[in-house]
């Protein structure tokens, strides 16, 4: 099956910028819909991000919109997410994930439940 690795995650100070990038194992992304996910302990599983396979349509959480970028590198074939303004409440493990679906950016990201794939995830802590 396919297999995601993501990787960038770190520590970083309050306004810190990372850069999170997620690849497949052995498999293209080019045709996924691929969402990143972050998961602090004892919260829920929260949506952050989503870009269609075309990289065309991109959407955010309300909480990340402004400071976070989501792309993909069809060369690398690569999807990263751009972290700008790091806040502590965006401290958490950093999953993505890969949806075959379509997506079109006209409508909410896919919710987890929707997506086929998931990467083992990356630690990122913003503290002074």
């Amino acid at each position: 099956q396919l297999q995601l690795v993501e990787s960038g995650g770190g520590l970083v100070q309050p306004g810190g910028s990372l850069r999170l990038s997620c690849a497949a194992s052995g498999f293209t992304l080019d045709y996924y819909t691929i969402g990143w996910f972050r998961q602090a302990p004892g919260k829920e599983r929260e949506g952050v991000s989503c870009i269609s396979s075309s990289g065309g349509s991109t959407n955010y959480a309300d909480s990340v919109k402004g400071r976070f970028t989501i792309s993909r590198d069809k060369a690398k074939d690569t999807v990263y997410l751009q972290m700008n303004s790091l806040k502590p409440e965006d401290t958490a493990i950093y999953y993505c994930a890969a949806d075959r679906a379509y997506y079109s950016g006209n409508y909410p990201c896919p919710q987890w439940y929707e997506y086929d794939y998931w990467g083992q995830g990356t630690q990122v802590t913003v503290s002074s």
